[in-house]
């Protein structure tokens, strides 16, 4: 079983990413910041359909300063979807906020509804972490999913990731008769695949969701992290491979009763090679990004040297004996686990 060791820490972003952000358009001016909805006057527990609590508890605030966060958190909205285009804002209103109090990022949640047609979205305003910008540029480089998202200052905006959380989906769905267990299979085989080689930590079943999509004949799946705090902070290799977490141990046996050793191997080798495919196509991108994460502090040096000696030990090595950062063991990993497919 694997554990977290401690809170995390929250690490400031540098000039080197802040010039990075600037230059791929994640930087921008907004009207509402996360400091601004901390001003909250008070908060009851949010319930889930079922009475259930949801640990989030929805804010509010005084009338008049309800309404300028309101029209603010309209715009933000714009910014997010639309490259600011605010000609349709009139028909939108940010009508609740909630905040939660659990996890390292204390995110608000913001709903936004279209007075039109009722219909809602939301997004999260949050505190920038420079772990949690250098986990979702990896995500949207790495990965078969795109991020949006917007910096200003200390404050992060991210757009909501749709899906079934995983925690739910496996209490509420694994065993229901429709499933297609080995395609469920086959997508988390992927997934641990993913965040090992860039090393994204804690997926816990309510770290990542399950995005399901009908097909002709079937449906198909995708396994999407939707927290990306601890990017290569932890020192325990383990942290990075989402097979070894408690909760997600019934995905895990399914995947062992289902897949032989020949098949996993064959989805790790798939899901390598388009790893490979988007670093080629990102590759300027990518190396900026990583000589930025090169030059940064993103965990204490207790860590960097545990998580170096575990990987030396699991890829039969003493290359990771050189790396000073975590931003070097990152670069390391990917480029052994990649080997022979970037070309």
């Amino acid at each position: 079983m694997t554990l977290i060791s401690k809170k995390k820490i929250s690490y400031a972003i540098g000039e080197e990413l802040r010039a990075y952000l600037d230059h791929y358009d994640r930087e921008a001016a907004l009207p509402v910041t996360y400091l601004d909805l901390t001003r909250f006057s008070g908060a009851f527990p949010l319930l889930d359909r079922n009475g259930n609590d949801t640990l989030w508890q929805t804010v509010f605030y005084e009338p008049s300063a309800l309404r300028e966060l309101s029209a603010g958190l309209t715009e933000v909205y714009a910014q997010l979807k639309t490259g600011g285009d605010l000609s349709f804002v009139q028909h939108l209103l940010a009508d609740r906020i909630d905040y939660c109090r659990f996890g390292n990022s204390n995110p608000f949640r913001v709903r936004i509804v279209n007075l039109l047609n009722d219909n809602y979205d939301f997004f999260y305003v949050k505190r920038a972490d420079a772990s949690r910008i250098y986990g979702l540029e990896l995500e949207h480089i790495l990965s078969p999913n795109r991020l949006n998202y917007l910096v200003a200052g200390d404050t992060l905006i991210e757009e909501h990731i749709t899906g079934i959380p995983g925690d739910n989906f496996i209490r509420d769905h694994l065993q229901q008769p429709h499933l297609n267990q080995v395609r469920i299979a086959k997508e988390f085989v992927k997934f641990n695949e993913r965040c090992f080689a860039r090393l994204l930590g804690d997926m816990r079943a309510y770290n990542y969701v399950i995005v399901m999509t009908l097909d002709f004949e079937d449906e198909q799946y995708r396994v999407r992290a939707i927290d990306f705090d601890q990017q290569s902070y932890e020192g325990k290799k383990n942290m990075y491979l989402p097979q070894f977490f408690k909760d997600n141990r019934p995905v895990v046996q399914m995947c062992g009763q289902l897949l032989t050793a020949e098949s996993i191997r064959q989805y790790q080798v798939e899901e390598r090679t388009l790893i490979a495919g988007r670093a080629r196509v990102e590759r300027y991108r990518l190396k900026t990004l990583i000589d930025c994460m090169r030059q940064d502090t993103l965990a204490p040096p207790d860590k960097i040297r545990r998580l170096k000696d575990e990987l030396n030990r699991h890829h039969r090595t003493t290359r990771f004996d050189r790396c000073d950062s975590m931003g070097d063991i990152v670069r390391l990993n990917l480029k052994i686990m990649l080997a022979g497919r970037l070309g």
